[in-house]
């Protein structure tokens, strides 16, 4: 490749990068300040160190400007709230007296004072807590964050590039505070919110931004014209302003279609966008309207999402593309880094050959700056790069690991009959109700309880070789009878097992499916301090035996009522892995259900009669773009269906869904054809019961009425009227009490107490039902 002067200004940086640190210090931090064991001048001491060993890391892998603002103690949309003054009337008491205090407040609540809802960041497994805004609303600036951590960046000699959430996405995902109109329109505060954005920027010029980056990712998904319009005026008006930096806006995660015209056109100075598989269209689309002449583009070429290598003389070949398209064009990933983990180099148990592949945020930023000076310099001065990419690529493809003959006929067989269960539901139901005698309103829980202090020690004693398995299962063994004890005393009606052996809803069955390989240091952060380890689906799928029925067995042993069979869906074990990106995901969730159909029909044959698959990413994996949406929830509810229809009319399968918008998926709830759906409706208020309501749907429900993610204890008052709201829309004969998702996270004192208290508020709204 040649150089010339667009390619010389070739310059490598990223939207974001992870926030916890290699060992997950800020966790350690943040639950240490909760707990009382870590004072605020030490957590924002271990904050600063964690910001500035990333900032000279993305420096000394060859990253030429690095983003600032992206640190968060929780949430970065909570960050833009604190931002533009948006606190909630309800926890501005707790902001006004103390500022990181009322911060967390709002992200997790108080015993007395709800937090704001929690909800999936696009179609990512991040959440993000939602602004909740209305008609009173009053925008103040308050950029000190901001401001503080590009002087940080800037004091170490590092070019630096705050980041925000943009205007327009921000009202996009903004929600009406309650006692608001449900039809409030948050973007009709747009005019309102724009000169607090002005004063912003004018802040972060006076501070030495010579750059700040808008994040616009709303634009990425189906917008009407006047959405549309207004993502046109707020670029025309902070385009505009003479005391700002220049703007760079951002879209990632899909292609930007009919916005992609309103902001070339806009009065800024930079464009950032996605170009991998997922939002190729944009390079079409960008030469469509002309490109972007003596503008800036970012172009995100590396995938920010999964943790594959990539290819990069395909990188390489569609940035030469992009060189006549605008005045300058710099590399980067496709979206914030946020999304992988740290570094790959951390693995140990990996084999060599199959680590080559795999490349998280520490080796995306290599590719990003290997392919920028391939870019500025001309490939030869990246030859040995690029060949020791293709043999990664190659070793890949040509790996056993990734084919399974037998795996593949199996698949090859399925038939529509095997997605299908073989009696309607109204005979289901009715077998169900003579076989587990259940009351009404029947009272569960979601499967996972709290992991004590004395399982996890005997867990990492296991993995130390501290203690044995005899050792480790007995453990188990004691956990279980204390759940299953601490159940029947509730007097809770359908029971679970707690999950104790199990380490994650998703790494715990990927560890005993061929195809899956599991990483010791490959932690994401799904919100706040909570952060997983998503497998690495790398193979085909099958089991080689048993996971779940020995200890599923061993809780039914102690008890007479139902205890719950419960198992990871084929969509979850997709969606919360890095999934495999050389063939079509439905062959691989087809893969998946096969695999989980063999544990169900084991688990039925054991005699387990209530059988939960979760697929709580249901949502979340839609497609940004409507016209996207039938191909994926065809395949993914057939997966769901595959898994579960084998199982005879009387053995009752339930799902579980949670933290997401599930109004634009009702249908896709009705087609799975669970026989009992619980889903999260505490901090939404019910809202889930009403749009299944609204769909007409015709089976058993669950909606939340104990927000398992705040640490507060919900009284017997609050569930039962949640509960009525619940009865407002779904007949007493089909509603189930529950939490809103699993346990897992909570400490056993406010489970205790909160489940003693969702099993009250049953008690006392099936009195009034009866009494009516």
């Amino acid at each position: 490749m040649t150089t010339d002067t667009a390619a010389a200004a070739a310059r490598a940086t990223v939207y974001g990068y992870p926030r916890q640190g290699p060992a997950r210090e800020l966790k350690r931090a943040v639950e240490g300040y909760w707990k009382g064991h870590v004072g605020a001048d030490a957590l924002r001491s271990t904050a600063a160190g964690l910001r500035r060993a990333n900032w000279h890391e993305l420096a000394d892998a060859g990253i030429g400007e690095v983003p600032t603002g992206d640190f968060s103690f929780y949430d970065h949309v909570l960050d833009a709230t604190v931002m533009v003054g948006a606190i909630p009337e309800r926890h501005r008491p707790a902001v006004e007296a103390d500022a990181l205090d009322g911060y967390f407040a709002m992200a997790r609540g108080t015993q007395d004072v709800a937090p704001l809802e929690m909800t999936k960041w696009f179609d990512t497994n991040y959440h993000y807590l939602v602004p909740e805004l209305g008609p009173g609303t009053v925008f103040t600036a308050d950029s000190a964050k901001q401001v503080a951590e590009l002087k940080e960046a800037l004091a170490l000699g590092l070019p630096a590039r705050p980041v925000l959430v943009g205007p327009v996405t921000y009202l996009l995902l903004a929600k009406p505070a309650p006692g608001v109109a449900a039809d409030f329109e948050p973007l009709t505060l747009l005019d309102r919110l724009l000169p607090v954005y002005a004063e912003v920027l004018a802040d972060l010029r006076e501070a030495g931004a010579e750059w700040v980056q808008l994040d616009e990712p709303a634009l990425v998904q189906d917008r009407t014209p006047a959405e549309l319009n207004a993502a046109g005026r707020a670029y025309r008006d902070l385009g505009a302003l003479t005391d700002r930096p220049k703007m760079l806006v951002a879209s990632y995660f899909d292609r930007l279609g009919d916005a992609l015209p309103v902001l070339a056109g806009a009065p800024v100075e930079g464009l950032a966008l996605d170009f991998t598989e997922a939002a190729a269209a944009n390079l079409d689309a960008l030469a469509a309207v002309g490109g972007l002449p003596g503008k800036r583009l970012v172009a995100g070429v590396v995938n920010g999402r999964n943790i594959w290598v990539d290819d990069l003389e395909k990188a390489l070949a569609t940035l030469g593309t992009l060189l006549g398209l605008a005045d300058r064009v710099d590399v980067a990933a496709s979206c914030s880094l946020l999304h992988v983990p740290v570094d790959a180099a951390l693995e140990r148990d990996i084999e060599p050959q199959i680590l080559r592949w795999l490349a998280f945020a520490r080796q995306k930023t290599a590719e990003i700056a290997t392919l920028a000076r391939g870019l500025t310099q001309g490939t030869h001065t990246i030859s040995a790069q690029l060949a020791a990419n293709r043999a990664a690529l190659a070793s890949r493809t040509a790996s056993a690991l990734t084919r399974d003959p037998a795996v593949r006929a199996r698949t090859a067989a399925v038939s529509a009959a095997d997605a299908r269960r073989a009696q309607p539901y109204a005979e289901r139901a009715a077998a169900q109700r003579g076989s587990l005698g259940l009351p009404l309103l029947p009272t569960t829980t979601i499967g996972s309880f709290p992991q004590t202090a004395e399982l996890r020690t005997a867990r990492a004693g296991l993995r130390a070789g501290r203690i044995d398995d005899a050792a480790y299962e007995e453990r188990v063994r004691a956990e279980i009878q204390e759940v299953i004890a601490f159940q029947e005393k509730a007097g809770i009606d359908v029971l679970v097992h707690g999950e104790p052996e199990r380490n994650d809803m998703v790494q715990y069955f990927a560890e005993q499916l061929t195809g899956y390989l599991a990483t010791q240091h490959g932690w994401v952060q799904s919100y706040g301090t909570r952060y997983v380890r998503p497998p690495i689906l790398a193979g085909d799928i099958s089991r080689p035996e048993p996971m779940t029925v020995r200890w599923t067995t061993y809780a039914q042993s102690l008890t007479g009522r139902p205890v719950k069979g419960m198992l990871t869906g084929p969509v979850t074990m997709l969606a919360w892995s890095f999934v495999r990106d050389d063939q079509p995901l439905a062959d691989t969730a087809r893969q998946v259900a096969l695999a989980l159909r063999d544990e169900v029909d084991d688990l039925e044959r054991s005699g387990t009669s209530v059988i939960q698959v979760d697929e709580p990413p249901l949502r979340e994996t839609l497609p940004l773009r409507a016209a996207d949406h039938a191909a994926y929830l065809a395949w993914a509810t057939e997966a769901f269906r595959l898994t579960t229809s084998g199982v005879r009319p009387d053995t009752q399968v339930h799902t579980h869904m949670c933290y997401a918008e599930f109004g634009d998926i009702v249908q896709a709830i009705d087609d799975l054809d669970a026989d009992v759906i619980s889903l999260e409706a505490a901090r939404s208020h019910m809202q889930v019961a009403r749009e299944l309501a609204a769909h007409g749907y015709p089976r058993e429900a669950g909606p939340g009425v104990y927000d398992i993610h705040s640490p507060r204890v919900p009284g017997a008052g609050e569930a039962a009227a949640l509960l009525r709201k619940g009865l407002e829309a779904i007949p007493a004969e089909r509603l189930w009490v529950n939490p809103d998702c699993g346990l897992k996270t909570r400490g056993w004192p406010e489970t205790r107490a909160s489940l003693e208290n969702l099993v009250a508020a049953a008690r006392t709204v099936r009195g009034e039902l009866s009494a009516s």
